[in-house]
């Protein structure tokens, strides 16, 4: 059993690594937009590095290359009077991982759909809901929003096998975001935390384990930050940060603590308007402290056309 707990916390990380989107570092979330704004992005990301994993897994210079490209629409509406966006999110993650394990060079790949994410979002201060000649009048000063994202079991999952690209569970994470301007600069602070349901079939149905096994996995507080400036509209840069704690896993109910993540990344975000309904988005970030996990530098590009009411 404590080979197999190893087994589940090895499963997990290499999961994770490969669904490194719930760990993106992302300016300016609690920004608005005129009611009917509308936008559709199209990104990727490429992680390289490597993976620390708990002392006891006899896994030794382990590498992962992995690539997630995801399409995300948002849209923003009237909420009783206060802008609110509604995001949804569809990735579709590659990996390559490699490593030692006993001595002998292993290779992993995987490739598939991973679990859908759905966020909505909704200004508390500083952001009635406006029409489009409102907002043009409108000028930030303090902003404090909150959202509610959901990650579904939507990903591609067997639970005959140790890795998969789906979790088979739920992931809940409530936000709490404050934006502040002054002229052309802007400050970004967000805290939040993951909570997970179990995954009831880990790993299970299979020669190795013909019966099921339970995983779960412990709530991981978030904490990020964001410094940008606006050298024209809609053209920025910015300076980000994030830090996690927390979700150690468990098999059956026995945790191992080894699993504990202390983690936390550092980067920088562009945004270049190419025309008047679109955008280019740059970034790259480092691992700052990863004491478990994928400690990954990370390269991504998004292209984003928007629109208010209908396309035109």
């Amino acid at each position: 059993m404590h080979i197999f707990s190893k087994l589940g916390s090895l499963a997990l990380l290499l999961l994770c690594s490969i669904r490194v989107y719930a760990q993106d570092l992302a300016p300016r979330a609690y920004i608005i937009t005129p009611v009917h704004s509308n936008a559709l992005t199209l990104g990727s990301s490429l992680n390289k590095g490597n993976l620390i994993f708990d002392s006891d897994i006899p896994i030794n210079n382990a590498t992962a290359n992995v690539n997630v490209s995801t399409l995300n629409y948002s849209h923003s509406l009237n909420f009783f009077g206060r802008t609110a966006i509604f995001l949804a999110a569809v990735p579709y993650g590659l990996g390559h991982f490699q490593g030692t394990v006993m001595a002998t060079q292993t290779n992993v790949y995987r490739s598939g759909l991973l679990a859908s994410a759905f966020r909505f979002s909704v200004n508390l201060k500083g952001g009635p809901a406006m029409d489009l000649e409102e907002f043009s009048k409108w000028q930030q000063k303090t902003l404090v929003g909150v959202s509610f994202k959901v990650v579904p079991p939507t990903g591609q999952y067997d639970p005959t096998k140790l890795i998969n690209v789906g979790t088979n569970r739920w992931a809940f994470k409530p936000e709490i975001g404050v934006s502040q301007r002054w002229h052309h600069w802007l400050v970004d602070t967000y805290g939040a935390a993951w909570s997970f349901t179990t995954n009831h079939e880990f790993f299970s149905h299979n020669q190795f384990n013909p019966g099921v096994t339970a995983q779960s996995q412990a709530p991981v507080g978030a904490f990020e930050g964001h410094l940008s400036y606006d050298l024209k509209p809609r053209f920025w840069a910015s300076l980000d940060g994030n830090f996690w704690f927390g979700g150690r896993t468990s098999l059956n109910g026995r945790e191992n603590i080894g699993t504990l993540q202390r983690n936390s990344r550092v980067g920088a975000t562009m945004s270049v308007p190419v025309s008047k309904h679109q955008s280019v988005k740059f970034s790259y970030s480092n691992g700052a402290y990863i004491r478990y996990g994928g400690n990954y530098q990370t390269v991504s590009l998004a292209w984003q056309y928007s629109w208010i009411g209908k396309p035109n």
